[in-house]
């Protein structure tokens, strides 16, 4: 809430969502976590895993380059305007992908020592999950504003540092790198504001 409630171009409030998204998906998160354990009934449980599913799988590959070609589009060249459309495209695929396997198969999620193990059936998973990073990590990384790369950066390495720890059991680190996301768009959102104050001044 904290992000949004600072931004002041519309353009930019999409990507700016992002923090309070990822936010509610940990929470969610939390009841899956207690549904796993048998602490909530299993239509609670349903309702979260499936919640947690859509945040994850079809929302967040077309949310991310979406706000990202909405929040730098008349700052960039043609070109990169074009590059950034392509991974939208490309999110829109995945989701769509996503999406289906969700609605056809449910969501399962079981306790692997620390880290929970979530199941939704979806076919190709090494090509869904490369375009999903690439429309993902990819679009945050071409939108050619720097602290946007740097949430870009962020994400990359956190993503192959969670799914290296996810794969142990050691621990989930997810909400770590949410964190890390969301605290760096918050820097880009407040940079953004400043620098539109300066405009003016600078004009004079």
């Amino acid at each position: 809430m904290v992000t949004l409630a600072s931004v002041r171009r519309g353009r930019d409030a999409l990507l700016a969502a992002l923090p309070l998204v990822l936010g509610l998906h940990q929470l969610i998160e939390s009841v899956v976590w207690r549904g796993a354990e048998g602490e909530v009934g299993a239509g609670t449980a349903a309702v979260a895993r499936t919640a947690w599913a859509v945040i994850a799988y079809p929302l967040l590959p077309l949310l991310v380059p979406v706000g990202v070609l909405l929040a730098v589009r008349a700052a960039v060249s043609p070109a990169r305007r074009r590059l950034l459309l392509a991974l939208v495209l490309l999110g829109l695929v995945v989701s769509v992908v996503l999406a289906v396997a969700v609605a056809r198969h449910g969501v399962s999620a079981q306790i692997d020592g620390h880290t929970l193990r979530y199941g939704v059936g979806v076919g190709r998973p090494v090509p869904i999950g490369a375009g999903y990073l690439l429309a993902t990590v990819g679009a945050l990384l071409a939108s050619g504003q720097r602290d946007i790369r740097a949430v870009g950066v962020a994400c990359g390495v956190g993503a192959v540092v969670c799914l290296l720890l996810w794969q142990t059991a050691f621990v989930s680190t997810w909400c770590a790198l949410a964190a890390v996301a969301s605290l760096l768009v918050l820097r880009w959102v407040r940079r953004s504001r400043t620098a539109d104050r300066r405009v003016p001044l600078a004009a004079q």
